[in-house]
């Protein structure tokens, strides 16, 4: 049965670097195939092929996505633009289970790669880093079906040169901040933290991120129980909040965001 998507895919945006296509997943290239593809550069992402094989609904209904599709420049170095199509399509026992993906230059080559959310639907959530064609580098999933995690954002938290990526595992149950840093192309866990939150189920937005006020990046969530804004840092390798005053809706996380 076919569904229209009830989330929006992120528009094309951005630039990205990456290699050869992983296993385990099909790549379609409209007027190229997968042996350049380290040679290209990813304009933009966004989630296709929606489906309701995984029926976690805890975005608001049943609808996850069963691809990712990759805006590219097959010639970087010419003097036009050629963009083509790569669509990544997962095997039936995995969705891209999220709003959009996130492009974020990780390794510091001016940049982005693509950051998703990645179910296995008796693993559960990871979350995952592409780039054109291929998976770069994934967390562990959780652990167990209908186990999800929100993401926050990627930012160098600590000043090191490294950049961060940040998310909630399991925003309703475990309600804990995890801090992984991308380091020679693969992911390394740095440091946890119980009490936070930045989703509540049903809810089709994934609340708070990292806001980028002087003089370091700070991730923005609400506590555990929706009452406080909490701001936390990254400082050798452990992670430090402060309170930002009450939680009173959606827009009290925006603001603290836009540095309010």
């Amino acid at each position: 049965m076919h569904k229209a998507p009830r989330r929006p895919s992120r528009p094309w945006a951005g630039l990205a670097r990456g290699a050869l296509l992983a296993s385990g997943l099909w790549l379609a290239a409209a007027g190229g195939t997968a042996a350049d593809v380290s040679a290209r550069v990813i304009l933009g992402a966004a989630y296709t092929a929606p489906t309701t094989r995984y029926a976690h609904g805890v975005l608001g209904d049943a609808v996850e996505w069963g691809a990712l599709e990759l805006r590219i420049d097959s010639c970087p170095a010419c003097a036009a633009l050629r963009p083509e199509t790569l669509t990544i399509t997962l095997p039936d026992t995995r969705v891209f289970e999220d709003i959009a993906p996130r492009l974020a230059d990780l390794d510091g080559d001016g940049a982005p790669e693509v950051i998703v959310v990645e179910t296995d639907m008796t693993r559960g959530a990871a979350l995952a880093v592409y780039g054109p064609g291929s998976k770069i580098a994934q967390t562990p999933h959780i652990g167990q079906s209908n186990r999800w995690l929100a993401p926050l954002g990627a930012a160098d938290l600590d000043g090191d040169g490294y950049v961060e990526l940040a998310y909630i595992d399991r925003p309703h149950l475990a309600k804990t901040l995890r801090v992984w840093r991308f380091a020679d192309g693969a992911l390394e866990p740095v440091a946890d933290l119980p009490g936070l939150t930045n989703h509540r189920i049903g809810e089709d937005f994934i609340s708070g991120g990292i806001r980028h006020c002087a003089p370091r990046p700070e991730i923005i969530t609400a506590d555990a129980r929706w009452t406080r804004i909490i701001a936390t840092t990254l400082e050798a390798d452990r992670l430090q909040t402060r309170d930002l005053g009450p939680f009173a809706g959606r827009d009290s996380l925006t603001a603290a965001l836009a540095c309010r």
